[in-house]
């Protein structure tokens, strides 16, 4: 008791002499259909190179930018969501740097005017989002490595033989979103990073998938409010976790070793399981902003912000909240149906249909057939919720199919595959596959029969106390009934049969 008593203690004094302090950057790709601030179309999934480029996006001297509307009414959006202030009047401004991916030799951003100023998420306070345009991307060949390195953002230090440049995603509209320094792990960014890839998917503005950089987290990382470091260009939810856990440990070795943290931009290292330093931190001066002179101030009021507001949907933490509460569904649950929209709103449908068929009726098998054995089928053919053949309907009508006794939860299994395959009413394919629970007790009774003579060895096992063989019993009367016997009724008949 008393070495838990001490380990608790060291705990303790460790954890109170070094405090993680987190802020993030979070950068998110818009869904436009054009590109930020020109009429080159905003294609993620273009393949061909330098295709979807122009004279501006492409930064040719002369040309002139234009700003693209639905980007800033996507921010405006993400604002209202997170509770932030819409900044009423707002401007552009050039951040300065040179670097291959970047045409122009600047990049056109936000500073001191952004449109949205605050707002809070998972508790974290939020200190801004603003709108930005995207970077090109670099492609580097080395000849010392047969795999060449496709890299979807900025790769400062990084030598390689030659590399190419693909100016498809230059331009792209950008929202960055800036928090203050309130996490304090790799686990409360994980979680923050997910809500918000939620709302951003839930408000339609952004698919916001890591695994094609239209998502990327940026994560300043200090200890006790010390020196920070900058991780960069993290583009999955695991990577984020493991840079964030091995920096904070890098730092607290460094001091109890008494080395200085530099102020630097570091990145993952996945191979080598570590952070890796790229080049030192830059301050906002040496970005040497200044307002975007092609581009005039503007006021956020004439995007109409109470018709922005009405078409803020119903978000994760509150549909989550009202799941549990209105239809008595676990926390589990509720986290996975809220985690889809489309699932979120396929269960919705379901629970209304449900009520045409058993009225008052509280969600029950419908809901694990919709997260396990349909998301199941859908995976593992590939089909969206747009393609789907099953209605809500359908699963509502096979529920109540299973609570009146048609059938059971063997046959439901199989009426569920073939409603996804055809899109069938399960009453109808019941009544076509011959899948009806079989209810005559003269044909029940053949069946027990039928079990006892062909098992003796089992039924000696269970007259000598063996409660196990009962069950293989019922199983092998199932099985002569094709799987449409009812187990219940099976096992009761058997009993009386055996004690005979």
């Amino acid at each position: 008791m008393r070495l838990a008593n001490d380990f608790r203690f060291a705990y303790n004094k460790f954890t109170m002499q070094y405090s993680p302090t987190i802020g993030l950057e979070i950068h998110a790709e818009l869904k436009t259909r054009t590109k930020m601030f020109c009429d080159s179309l905003n294609d993620p999934n273009e393949k061909h190179p330098n295709t979807n480029v122009c004279p501006v996006c492409l930064g040719h001297p002369g040309t002139l930018p234009t700003i693209n509307k639905d980007a800033v009414r996507h921010v405006l959006k993400v604002g209202l969501a997170l509770g932030g202030k819409i900044n009423p009047v707002t401007k552009f401004d050039r951040k300065n740097y040179f670097y291959p991916d970047l045409p122009k030799g600047y990049q056109i951003s936000q500073y001191d005017q952004p449109l949205v100023l605050g707002g809070t998420l998972n508790g974290v306070r939020i200190t801004r989002v603003h709108l930005e345009e995207d970077t090109g991307t670099l492609i580097h060949h080395d000849n010392n490595d047969d795999n060449d390195r496709k890299n979807k953002s900025h790769s400062h230090g990084q030598k390689s033989s030659y590399s190419l440049v693909d100016y498809n995603r230059a331009g792209t509209p950008l929202m960055e979103l800036v928090t203050e320094p309130d996490l304090k792990s790799a686990e409360e960014v994980v979680a923050f990073a997910k809500e918000l890839q939620l709302i951003l998917r839930y408000l339609g503005v952004s698919d916001a998938d890591m695994e094609k950089g239209q998502m990327r987290i940026e994560a300043n990382v200090s200890i006790n409010m010390g020196t920070k470091t900058e991780l960069k260009n993290i583009n999955s939810f695991k990577f984020a976790k493991d840079a964030i856990e091995y920096e904070i440990k890098r730092q607290i070795e460094a001091m109890e070793g008494g080395h200085e943290i530099r102020q630097e931009t570091r990145g993952w290292d996945e191979a080598k399981k570590k952070t890796v330093s790229q080049r030192s931190k830059e301050e906002a001066h040496d970005y040497r902003y200044f307002p975007e002179p092609d581009l005039p101030p503007f006021e956020t009021g004439a995007f109409d912000l109470d018709k922005l507001r009405v078409e803020v949907p119903e978000l994760p933490q509150a549909k989550r909240a009202r799941f549990k509460e209105e239809y008595g569904i676990d926390e589990k649950k509720a986290m996975l149906l809220a985690d889809d929209q489309k699932t979120a709103e396929f269960f919705e449908e379901y629970i209304s249909e449900l009520q045409s068929f058993l009225p008052g009726a509280k969600p029950g098998t419908g809901v694990d057939y919709i997260l396990n054995d349909l998301r199941g089928l859908m995976a593992e053919s590939g089909v969206n919720f747009a393609d789907l053949k099953i209605e809500p309907e359908h699963i509502a009508h096979l529920e109540a199919l299973i609570k009146k006794g048609t059938i059971g939860s063997r046959q439901a299994k199989d009426v569920l595959k073939k409603m996804f395959e055809i899109g069938a009413d399960p009453e109808d394919i019941v009544r076509d596959e011959g899948l009806a629970t079989v209810k005559d007790e003269g044909e029940i009774k053949s069946v027990i029969e039928s079990v006892i003579v062909e098992n003796p060895s089992a039924v000696a096992d269970y007259k000598k106390g063996k409660a196990q063989a009962l069950q293989f019993l019922v199983g092998k009367a199932m099985s002569k009934l094709k799987g449409r016997g009812d187990p219940g009724k099976l096992k009761e008949i058997l009993e009386k049969a055996l004690t005979q």
